[in-house]
């Protein structure tokens, strides 16, 4: 390769219908942009639509997948100086202009992040857009004034990215979490994370039962919407809270408005795509020091380029516990 060429996986439209690669790319099939020599990146269940001919995801073909990034600045870019460590995620990476599945990237100068003091790359692509979206779900709720000692807090999908970083972070902060999943075997890999309980997702999952139930939680994570969301509502105290973040098991919601006007149970809605950089730059902050994850190196699975085709495959038929991070630059 020249100077000008690097790896790239690639996911494009064919005659026979689409095609999954690695390839070699140039930096003039970048979009315009801050120019970033990109280390590493994480998968997440969006790229895995995006990598699909019906995920409905992806805007552009071919598409380098890749919703977050982490690397160092080739050149200056506004106030950021060449060699500067900085993370990106959301908008239109890995969507409708390329991302972070290659050995760079181009990035508009005003959606970069400088990475924190208190992590690295890789640390920062095992968070991800995934532990972002968690540490958003866990502020709103700080936000909405619940409490370590309001009682335990619910994380649905727990095995899943956000799940598993919301368990690892609220246990950090002295919450008592329950983690919810349907994976027998990862009851241990939860508990190390910090849950002090395990409930089936059978038991909120499969049919949808009574628009109150009994109170057990002081507020939850939600990674899954769809009936398991109903079913949350149903069992939030006075007064709680639930942060939501996912449509894993469905868009639509069979609930009714005794949650929200009999317990002033408050639905949270979170988005990671869009939020201003502003307060990307504070979820980062806080992500770096008291909010920072423990374990990183346990929970992320480092897996080159070569290994992507595999690993996204797996993420559509449900088989992935824990975080993967992707040496880009590998």
């Amino acid at each position: 390769m020249t100077a000008d060429t690097f790896r790239a996986f690639v996911a494009s439209k064919t005659e026979d219908g689409y095609e999954r690669r690695v390839r070699e790319m140039t930096t003039a099939d970048l979009p315009d942009g801050a120019l970033v020599d990109v280390e590493w990146s994480s998968v997440n269940y969006k790229d895995a639509l995006a990598s699909t001919p019906d995920g409905k995801v992806a805007r552009i073909s071919p598409l380098i997948p890749g919703i977050d990034l982490a690397g160092t600045l080739a050149d200056d870019a506004g106030h950021l100086s060449a060699g500067t460590a900085v993370l990106a995620h959301g908008y239109d990476i890995g969507v409708s202009r390329h991302g972070g599945f290659a050995a760079r990237a181009r990035v508009p100068e005003e959606w970069l992040v400088p990475i924190p003091i208190g992590l690295d790359a890789r640390e920062a692509m095992v968070i991800g857009t995934a532990g972002y979206t968690a540490a958003l779900s866990v502020m709103a709720l700080q936000d909405h004034g619940v409490t370590p000692e309001d009682g335990q807090i619910l994380v649905t999908g727990a095995t899943g990215g956000v799940g598993s970083t919301a368990v690892n972070i609220l246990a950090g902060l002295g919450y008592e979490v329950v983690a919810s999943t349907g994976k027998a075997d990862s009851y241990e890999y939860l508990r190390s994370l910090g849950a002090v309980d395990i409930v089936d997702r059978s038991t909120l999952g499969e049919s949808v039962g009574r628009p109150l139930d009994s109170m057990l939680w002081a507020g939850a994570v939600d990674c899954v919407g769809g009936v398991t969301l109903a079913n949350v509502l149903a069992r939030i105290r006075y007064g709680g809270a639930v942060a939501a973040s996912g449509l894993t098991g469905g868009a639509p919601v069979p609930t009714t408005v005794m949650p929200f006007i009999l317990r002033g149970v408050a639905l949270l809605g979170i988005d990671s795509v869009q939020t201003p950089v502003e307060r990307r730059r504070e979820v980062w902050g806080r992500l770096a020091g008291e909010m920072k994850p423990g374990g990183l190196d346990t929970i992320g699975t480092t897996v080159q380029l070569d290994e992507l085709d595999g690993v996204l495959t797996s993420i559509l038929q449900g088989g992935v516990t824990g975080r993967y991070v992707v040496n880009s630059a590998g």
